[in-house]
Formats: structure tokens, C-alpha cells, sequence
């Protein structure tokens, strides 16, 4: 007996110490978490890490940033998935913000005066926010549901416009919407950055060779002011370009002088960033007219300019089956001219990218007498394809017939079998000036040749009007860049641009945010419903079968160990 209580006051006071243990263990792991904040993602894609630019953009925030988000509401599972990924982004980066990040969910279709309602989505659609048509079931009906896959953060009084809604509309709803979910980190931290944090590049328009005139380039001009300074002025005009971070130079047709290309040359050598926007063949729309024309090359002078960083403009243009429409007159009824959208095989839709941050999950881009690409040896350049054509191309020698006539001629599938082409690169490296062992030309002001230039990066696109907005005829005004005003659909021009122009800017990284992948892992529709049966009964007897099981097991457990007192 008196054994037996030994043992009772043995056990109580072991587990006594035992709660001791578990209390200072406790209060000793808060004490360091609160010392070394760490977080854990065991998803094997790395869904909730965020990376550690955006840590440190969101560590330096010096006031709040509160993010209204209008994805809210009774959605079909994609749409859930989507909004509950913006609420796991959000709280990740209120965390790593220190408390500097607020966001709040709103439902627009909560509000119940339909004019106040309609106001407020008015307002939403002003600030950007592009509405979508949601068809959903209710109650066994199908209904439409107008959803805002947008949100709007604010800074210091300072807002901007978030879509949330991104990736290739070619692809099916379930990758576009994975697509998004992926996406979603790079447009926040974007957005956050645009207003939080003030612009210091500085970025050169260039003029004085024919360019895109300013009322054609509004669009993407307005855009990078956004983000960045934006300077323009005629090459001739500038004795040097230092005092820049990165010249754009949008579909010249003029000849470049000696002096030009050697400013441009030795801007690159120094670190600097350029764009390259450039037609080898002179072709016009407004020219065409109903007796046709020839494209025949343009007489640029910058050849050997490019052909020395590691990449050659060939004189060709390129039709592809996968392009747009213009519309042309097909007939008459009595006086009224007829008018139908036909395939335009000169204004290929570039829907093929590479999987670089500057294309990754962008939507088709809408190109204009487009030609093709070949790089050349360049030492220590690494050069990479963004933008191609699709499979079914083909490429035209100079001089090419422009006409009409060709949009209604039937298509013959076998002369386009030219397979995929290049027509944007990225080139990275230190590259080689072209007035290496020369001269420099009269009239610079800068006589000292730098050779061999530190690392920089450019970008070459054979399209020069794939920056070029169109113009409004009846306002004057200029429409946004991308937007086809025959089809009232915008393409993704001014993102390739912009997406192109923040990589070779961003020394901190952050385009690369959107090299992030979320494996897709799509149920299969067939074994669902064939085994839907199955897994519902064994969901819902499992459970209980194996809780009465635990139950039995600890009912004998505890009659053993207390039959022996």
C-alpha cells in the first residue's frame, strides 16, 4: 500500500515537472520568434515564399499602403482559388511590410441603390479595372454576374489600379486563371513600388531620324512616366547621352549619322540600357492604296551597328496564318459600300514566347509588317529569343507586293511552312564598340574611344510599330497601345514594352518575380465521375469507422492499465 502511493506522488510530481518543462518550452520559442522572425514553404512549388526584393521593398516602406480588392463574392472554384491566392499574397506581404500593409476585401454587387452601384462600377472602370462577364450557377440557373478582378492600392494620397485577371487568353480558363494566381506577386509589388517609392531613371526618348512621332507613342511615353523620368530630343542636338539610363529608338527611317551611331555606341559601352524598335523594309498602310506598293529595304545605316552587339535585321517581311484583320470594301448595295474583316497576313498575332520574365504568361501581341532575326558572333554575349511567329510563316525576299488583292486570294497552306521566326532578342554581355581600332567621327565631343564595355543589356525588335498607338480620326486622340480599333480588342504591346524595358532597368530583380511557377494539378474529369460515388462513401464512413475504431482501442487500453491496481 505504501508502495503503491510512493508511486502515485512519483507519477504526480514527474508530470508536475513535465508541465514546468512544456510552459518554459513554450514561453522560450516565443521569445524567439519574436528575436528571429522566420517563416516556412513546404509546398513544393514555393507557392507562399516570397522573394527577397519584394522583402526588402516591403521592409522600406515608410507609411501605410492600404490595397482594396473588389475580387469578392460567390465564384465558381478557379475564381475562388484566385481570390483566396491575393488574400495568402496579401498577408504574406503585410507581414514582411511590418504592419505597413492593410487591404480590405469589397464586393461591388453589395451595394444595394442600383445607381449608386452603377456609379461605383463606373468609377472602377475609370480607374482601370477591367469588368468581367462571370456566368455561374444559382439555384440551379445559370446567371451573369459582373466581376471586377482588380484592385486599387493607395499610398500617401496616391493610388493605382491593379488587374489581377492576367495570362494568355489562347489558353484554357483553368491555366489562365493559374496563370493570374502566378502573376500575382510581380503586379502587387509592382504597383506598390510605382507610387511608394519616387522614380530616379532616367529614360531617352530619341528623335531626329524619322521616329515615331510623339502623338504615336503617348501611350507607352505616359506609361513609363509612371514609373520612370522620361527625356526626349534629337540625337544631332545632343552632345552626348550621358546623364540617361536607357534610349528607346522607335521605328526610325532616316539614315543614322557616323556621329549618331558613335553617341549611341558609346552610351552602351558606359552601361547603358537601349530598345531598338526598327522596320528593315519601308512599308506603309496609308501607301498601300488600291495599286499597291513594294516594300523595299530602308537605308538606316545601322547594320553594322547592330551586326557588331550580335544580331542582323534580315531586308524580309514575314506573313503568318495566324494574324489580324483590317477591313476591306467587298461590294455594294445600291450606293452604301459593303465592309468586311479580312485576314490581314501581313499583321501577324505573336502568340509564341519564349519562357523569359519578359514574356513569361503575356497575351498575343498585335505586329505590323514584321521581318526576322539572325544573331551573329558576338563574344561574351548571351542572346536570347523573347518573341517568334507562329509554325505557319513565311518569309518574303525584297522587293515584297503589297496589295489589297491579296487578303482575298485564297491561302495556299504550303507556302507557309517557314516554322516559327524570331523577332525580338535580348542581348546581354559586355559588347565590343564598333569603333574599336577607329577614329572617332567629326563633330563628337567625346574623342575618347571605350572599346570594350562594362556589362548592360539591350533589346532588339524587328517591328518598329509594335510600340506605335493608334490615333482616334474623329477626336484626335490617341487610343492605348495595343488596342485594335476595328475588333475592339487590346493586345499586349505596351506590357512587352514595358515588361522589357523595367528587365533592363531593374538592378534589383524584380521583373524576375514573374519567372514564378505554380504547378497546375487538374483533377481528371473522367474518374471523377466515374468514382464520384465511391469517394463520397468512404469520405464519409472512413472517419467514422476509424474514430469508433481509435474509441474501441482506448476503451481496452485503459481497462488493461487500470485492472492491474
Amino acid at each position: 500500500m505504501v508502495t503503491a502511493q510512493k508511486q502515485i506522488k512519483s507519477r504526480r510530481s514527474s508530470d508536475i515537472l513535465k508541465f514546468i518543462a512544456w510552459v518554459a518550452g513554450i514561453i522560450l520559442l516565443n521569445l524567439l520568434a519574436s528575436n528571429y522572425f522566420f517563416r516556412l514553404d513546404l509546398t513544393e512549388d514555393k507557392r507562399y515564399t516570397i522573394a527577397p526584393v519584394t522583402k526588402q521593398m516591403l521592409g522600406s516602406l515608410q507609411d501605410e499602403v492600404v490595397v482594396d480588392v473588389y475580387l469578392t463574392g460567390n465564384f465558381p472554384a478557379g475564381f475562388k482559388r484566385l481570390q483566396q491566392s491575393v488574400r495568402e499574397t496579401l498577408d504574406e506581404f503585410r507581414i514582411y511590410s511590418g504592419g505597413n500593409l492593410r487591404y480590405n476585401f469589397i464586393n461591388p454587387n453589395e451595394i444595394g441603390d442600383e445607381k449608386q452601384r452603377n456609379e461605383f462600377f463606373t468609377s472602377l472602370a475609370q480607374k482601370g479595372i477591367i469588368p468581367t462577364n462571370l456566368k455561374a450557377m444559382e439555384d440551379g440557373k445559370q446567371v451573369e454576374r459582373l466581376v471586377f478582378p482588380g484592385a486599387v492600392v493607395k499610398y500617401n494620397g496616391k493610388e493605382t489600379a491593379v488587374n489581377l485577371l492576367k495570362g494568355n487568353l489562347a489558353a484554357s480558363p483553368d491555366e489562365r486563371l493559374n496563370q493570374s494566381v502566378e502573376g500575382l506577386e510581380y503586379e502587387l509589388a509592382t504597383a506598390i513600388r510605382k507610387i511608394a517609392f519616387p522614380a530616379d531613371k532616367v529614360i531617352g526618348y530619341i528623335t531626329g531620324q524619322g521616329e515615331l512621332e510623339m502623338q504615336q507613342v503617348t501611350d507607352l511615353l505616359g506609361s513609363l512616366q509612371e514609373y520612370y523620368r522620361v527625356a526626349r530630343g534629337e540625337l544631332a542636338e545632343i552632345p552626348t547621352l550621358e546623364g540617361l539610363d536607357l534610349i528607346i529608338v522607335a521605328k526610325p527611317t532616316d539614315q543614322f549619322t557616323e556621329a549618331d551611331k558613335y553617341k549611341i555606341d558609346q552610351f552602351i559601352m558606359k552601361g547603358g540600357k537601349a530598345v531598338f524598335f526598327v522596320d528593315a523594309l519601308n512599308v506603309n498602310m496609308d501607301s498601300v492604296g488600291a495599286g499597291g506598293m513594294f516594300a523595299l529595304p530602308y537605308s538606316l545605316n545601322l547594320d553594322d551597328l547592330l551586326f557588331r552587339y550580335g544580331v542582323r535585321l534580315n531586308p524580309t517581311l514575314v506573313m503568318d496564318l495566324n494574324s489580324g484583320f483590317i477591313p476591306m470594301v467587298t461590294g455594294y448595295l445600291g450606293e452604301q459600300p459593303q465592309t468586311e474583316m479580312i485576314n490581314w497576313r501581313f499583321y501577324p498575332l505573336l502568340n509564341n514566347f519564349s519562357g523569359h520574365p519578359i514574356t513569361r504568361n503575356l497575351d498575343a501581341v498585335y505586329a505590323r509588317f514584321i521581318g526576322t532575326i539572325d544573331t551573329v558572333k558576338a563574344e561574351g554575349i548571351r542572346k536570347t529569343p523573347l518573341v517568334f511567329t507562329s509554325p505557319y510563316s513565311r518569309i518574303l525576299e525584297p522587293p515584297v507586293p503589297i496589295s489589297l488583292e491579296e487578303a482575298r486570294m485564297e491561302v495556299n497552306p504550303a507556302l507557309f511552312k517557314a516554322g516559327p521566326q524570331a523577332v525580338g532578342y535580348l542581348l546581354e554581355g559586355k559588347f565590343t564598340s564598333l569603333f574599336r581600332y577607329r577614329r572617332p567621327p567629326q563633330g563628337v565631343q567625346d574623342q575618347q574611344v571605350k572599346e570594350q564595355g562594362v556589362e548592360t543589356k539591350i533589346a532588339v525588335f524587328s517591328d518598329g510599330d509594335l510600340v506605335r498607338n493608334e490615333i482616334n480620326p474623329r477626336t484626335g486622340q490617341a487610343y492605348e497601345l495595343g488596342f485594335d480599333r476595328y475588333n475592339n480588342i487590346t493586345f499586349s504591346n505596351r506590357e512587352l514594352a514595358m515588361n522589357t524595358i523595367h528587365y533592363l532597368l531593374d538592378a534589383e530583380g524584380l521583373i524576375n518575380v514573374r519567372s514564378k511557377e505554380i504547378a497546375l494539378r487538374p483533377l481528371d474529369k473522367v474518374r471523377v465521375k466515374d468514382e464520384k460515388a465511391y469517394w463520397q462513401l468512404l469520405n464519409l464512413i472512413a472517419p467514422i469507422f476509424l474514430l469508433g475504431l481509435f474509441g474501441v482501442a482506448r476503451y481496452y487500453m485503459r481497462k488493461r492499465k487500470y485492472e492491474r491496481f
